[in-house]
């Protein structure tokens, strides 16, 4: 399944929807992102919507799409809701990452915002 963005106002994520892999080949065989626009636009009857194709897997533009998530134009990525104030966006990887890295992988800890720092859990 191939899943598509519908990018609202100031580029939000507003659905995401899925889309069987055949509607998006060409003649040729060959995966195309428009003819997956065009699909949607004639499916749901709409003109001038801004459609955007997105990864489950991450091959492309970062990051799978997330409804309240934003389409970054200039990265051509999908950047979730940020989760804390005090998290900051990685550049590389449009994911956001806390100011403190998390304590060990063995054990299970929440973020504090208050004290900005891992609490064990």
């Amino acid at each position: 399944m191939a899943s598509f963005a519908k990018i609202g106002s100031n580029n939000k994520v507003i659905e995401v929807l899925s889309v069987v892999n055949e509607v998006l080949h060409d003649s040729d065989g060959v995966e195309q992102e428009s003819i997956g626009i065009n699909f949607l636009n004639a499916t749901y009857r709409v003109d001038n919507v801004n459609w955007k194709q997105t990864s489950y897997n991450n091959n492309f533009r970062k990051n799978h799409a997330s409804v309240g998530g934003t389409y970054d134009e200039d990265r051509d990525a999908f950047i979730a809701p940020k989760p804390y104030a005090s998290w900051v966006l990685n550049e590389t990887t449009c994911r956001w990452e806390s100011p403190v890295d998390l304590p060990d992988t063995e054990n299970r800890y929440t973020w504090n915002e208050d004290t900005t720092s891992w609490d064990a859990v």
